[in-house]
């Protein structure tokens, strides 16, 4: 998400055109599935990555002649068996892609929609035609005219998401960390705190939102939205207990509280003493102590077990090895 918002960025700021390479296409494996984006732009290079920087350099020199004739070129790379050392560098994915490469110009519709669209929290659809006889090839808004059916063969149909939000409630100084980590992850991060002295910019810098407010008001005011993160780690007995209170009933996508189990349980009996029914769907989704069992330890580390565990929720995965998993990785 993160290199895709980069890319969305330069291209609406930028003067001139560029050559974008999408991955429209994977039979067997690879190391980046469809929707992965790389630009090739005067100024900041390239943006993003196709693979594990096995193609980046070739698809660098192809799209030299796209940029001089602004012809779309579709590039296959086939990685199975004996075919893969052709690269010399015995790439070991076992799969065969197809790379679009196609010229885009400064500012085009689907760049701006995607900037609108991540800014208000709504999923757009790109159609990436890559295989269209006589007819145009490239990106455009699902929708837009093309002389294909977006639902035909040679037409990628990419839906887009909005950046992943999460609400951080406590901005101590292991908060930081997970904010760091989350921006680096493309996340939208609000930082929440009672406390005037801690949710800075000098302390968060680069988060989207800074919240101040009593802990009783907290949760209303940084308003997580339904679908989104929340995690409360503010240290405090006073300050969790009111915010938990608030959050649980919530259709959060996940909610973690930082501490011990038993802190855990005196603040959900706590919050059923002043009459708030704890449900056991509330207590099946709450995650306390929050984390994987990482064996983490610094603020840095316990960011790491944080980030993880909630990367795994979204994908509905258990945070197992993936050496024990019998399915294949990418669904």
């Amino acid at each position: 998400m993160k290199e895709l918002q980069a890319i969305v960025g330069h291209l609406n700021r930028t003067e001139t055109a560029s050559v974008l390479a999408t991955l429209v296409t994977v039979e067997g494996s690879s190391y980046r599935r469809p929707g992965a984006r790389m630009l090739m732009a005067d100024g900041p290079g390239r943006i993003g990555s196709i693979s594990g920087g096995c193609l980046e350099e070739d698809l660098v020199e192809r799209s030299r002649r796209v940029s001089a004739t602004g012809r779309a070129e579709v590039v296959t790379y086939d990685t199975l068996a004996e075919n893969d050392l052709i690269w010399g560098v015995g790439l070991g994915c076992h799969g065969v892609v197809r790379i679009l490469l196609e010229r885009v110009p400064a500012r085009p519709d689907w760049a701006a929609a995607l900037a609108e669209n991540f800014c208000a929290g709504r999923p757009t659809v790109l159609a990436v035609v890559w295989e269209s006889p006589g007819g145009p090839i490239g990106t455009t808004l699902l929708g837009a005219p093309t002389n294909r059916s977006n639902a035909a063969q040679g037409v990628y149909r990419d839906r887009i998401e909005p950046p992943t939000s999460l609400t951080i409630f406590g901005a101590g100084d292991d908060a930081q960390p997970l904010a760091r980590l989350a921006g680096d992850l493309g996340w939208r991060v609000t930082v929440a705190d009672p406390r005037p002295a801690m949710p800075t910019e000098a302390r968060f810098p680069g988060v989207s939102g800074l919240v101040l407010g009593p802990a009783d008001e907290l949760v209303a005011r940084a308003a997580p939205s339904p679908g989104s993160l929340a995690v409360v780690m503010t240290h405090h007995y006073r300050h969790d207990r009111p915010i938990l209170r608030h959050l649980l009933p919530l259709p959060l996508a996940y909610l973690g509280l930082l501490g011990p189990r038993v802190r855990a349980e005196r603040i959900l009996a706590d919050i059923a003493g002043e009459g708030i029914a704890v449900t056991p769907d509330m207590r099946m989704r709450l995650r306390a102590p929050v984390g994987l069992d990482l064996g983490a330890d610094s603020p840095e580390e316990v960011a790491l077990s944080i980030a993880a565990e909630m990367m795994a929720v979204l994908a509905g995965r258990d945070g197992r090895p993936l050496r024990d998993r019998t399915l294949p990785i990418h669904a």
